[in-house]
């Protein structure tokens, strides 16, 4: 029989046992980490990116609002513009591009807004717009129904796969399970009820490459979300049609768009991969040679001297059919990284980094025409992107190029908008709502994901990363007494995908904390610090600000 070498007496003698804790809490001290004072650069840093994320809220907050008072007095939708579309709601604009992230941003920011108003939007999308089983058709406010006459599936399935790519998956990867996500799947599930085209793989719902490539990102993310095999299954049907027969984008296409409208096919079909990867390795090495292919040619003939993509090449030839440079250039290098950190093919990682180097070359750069919309695209393309490798000179480019976008929002030079100055509108159309997105990924960034419920005004809140913490300061300018809030790793507990994957509209993950690990959360002023558990974190730390009181903390994982 074994027995311990201590005598029970041992524990009872009071000097053995003090020793005995006394040894215990050195031993705990020596494992967690130290907390490193911050400095003074550090604490004005976080300071300064609370004043750049409380601009960009206010802005994003005022575009909702002003919006807002445009939107058909009888059913509460907003018009696809404030123009000449002034009397429909669709789904490829109104519903895909601006309406989200006006929700995104009421999430953030107003509670009321999100929960009343903005919902009672999607209840009023689905009575009114839904047409083909439920997909949303257009619908005209002086009709007071369909804007045409007759049922087009093409052009239903077109409106539905952009709702759901555009704006319904960015909202559902940053909030989670909610009535928006419910109608990503119901739109999801009868496009493919309504698929139509037989191809030797099984029927598909289109032959439009920009919707196939917006399906297989969504079928790819959902699936993960899911479980359910259908949407893998639906996936592999366009993964085999474009890749193991005579639809190869870059062997077989004429005409290949690297930017929006047409690059959807080549993050798709990357992301499908990806899946296959840790689904079906059979299918994966199938695909790999296809998807080789397509990326060196796509880097062969498809950039420019900095690495960038054109808009629109002949991929087979090598003509270059549309010499400018796309906006939307981070949404094709997510593919590029992704391969990277599946395969961990070097040259793919290299590609994207030429590409953030020379990102100084495109300083203030005319990508659209004046549009914000332009350094929308371009400023979320750098950002998914610095997440992973983050730069000093992109960090510089982010930051100029979003104060830029910003000063189009008040100066309202471009032709058709002088109306909209003084108000929240950038320039009255659809696009006006990627404004929003980017300001939101960009404020995030500034705030390492943290967020203050309620917001108000006079709150500033930003952050830096330190370590492998974080360094959070706030300033109120009024009484502010609520919950600070931070981000969790959302592509694992909300999408359960197997690799955080850069991804078109994707928020990035800053400083993510675990439900089940401890944190010490310190208060350099006053030297006082307490151990919350992730969930405590996640559910929101207690906070009281007095009038324009400042305040500091710092939050680290504890190690075991």
């Amino acid at each position: 029989m074994y027995r311990s070498p201590f005598r029970k007496s041992s524990f009872n003698n009071p000097l053995i046992s003090s020793f005995l804790v006394a040894l215990s809490l050195i031993v705990y001290a020596a494992c967690q980490p130290a907390v490193i004072e911050p400095d003074e650069n550090e604490l004005s840093q976080a300071m300064q990116n609370g004043y750049l994320a409380h601009e960009g809220y206010t802005r994003s907050l005022s575009f909702v609002n002003d919006w807002l008072a445009h939107a058909d007095p009888e059913t509460g939708l907003i018009p696809r513009n404030l123009r000449e579309s002034a009397d429909i709601w669709n789904a490829q604009d109104a519903a895909a591009d601006n309406y989200p992230f006006m929700v995104m941003t009421a999430s953030i920011l107003d509670k009321s807004l999100y929960e009343g108003r903005l919902a009672a939007i999607l209840e009023t999308e689905k009575r009114l717009t839904n047409r083909l089983d439920r997909l949303p058709d257009t619908y005209s406010f002086s009709k007071k129904g369909f804007d045409r006459a007759e049922v087009n599936k093409d052009a239903i399935i077109f409106g539905a796969s952009e709702y759901v790519k555009d704006g319904l998956l960015p909202l559902t990867e940053y909030i989670g399970q909610t009535p928006w996500s419910d109608r990503m799947r119901d739109i999801l599930d009868d496009i493919w009820k309504n698929a139509s085209y037989e191809t030797p793989y099984g029927r598909i719902p289109s032959l439009n490459v920009e919707v196939n490539g917006e399906l297989l990102q969504v079928l790819s993310r959902v699936y993960w979300m899911s479980g359910d095999k259908k949407y893998l299954e639906w996936a592999l049907r366009l993964g085999d049609y474009y890749l193991l027969d005579e639809h190869h984008p870059t062997d077989d296409f004429e005409i290949l768009r690297l930017r929006d409208h047409g690059c959807e096919i080549v993050s798709g079909l990357c992301e499908l991969y990806l899946t296959t990867a840790h689904t079906d390795e059979g299918k994966k090495n199938a695909y790999q040679p296809a998807i080789y292919r397509m990326l060196d040619r796509i880097l062969e003939v498809g950039t420019n001297e900095h690495g960038l993509f054109y808009n629109q090449i002949n991929p087979q030839t090598g003509e270059i059919l549309d010499e400018g440079i796309a906006d939307t250039w981070g949404y094709t290098f997510n593919a590029y990284y992704s391969v990277y950190l599946l395969d961990q093919y070097e040259p793919y990682r290299q590609a994207v980094i030429r590409a953030l180097e020379n990102l100084d070359q495109y300083a203030y750069y005319d990508w659209e025409r004046g549009s914000s919309d332009g350094y929308a695209d371009a400023i979320e393309s750098a950002l998914n992107l610095y997440n992973r490798e983050p730069l000093p000179e992109t960090k510089a480019w982010i930051d100029s190029q979003t104060q830029h976008m910003w000063s189009l929002q008040d100066s309202a030079y471009r032709p058709d908008t002088e109306s909209y100055r003084g108000n929240g509108i950038i320039e009255g159309w659809h696009g006006d709502g990627n404004f929003a997105r980017t300001t939101l990924m960009y404020c995030l960034w500034k705030t390492q994901g943290v967020t203050a419920k309620p917001w108000q005004p006079e709150l500033y809140l930003g952050a830096v990363a330190r370590d492998s913490g974080v360094l959070v300061s706030l300033l109120s300018e009024e009484i502010w007494e609520g919950k600070i809030t931070f981000d969790r790793a959302r592509h694992r507990h909300i999408f359960q995908l197997p690799l955080d994957y850069p991804r078109i509209n994707q928020l990035p993950e800053w400083f993510v904390v675990a439900p089940d690990k401890k944190y010490r959360v310190t208060f350099p002023t006053g030297n006082t610090s307490s151990t919350y558990l992730g969930e405590e974190l996640l559910e929101g730390l207690a906070l009281k600000l007095e009038k324009n009181q400042q305040i500091s903390l710092i939050i680290q994982p504890l190690e075991h």
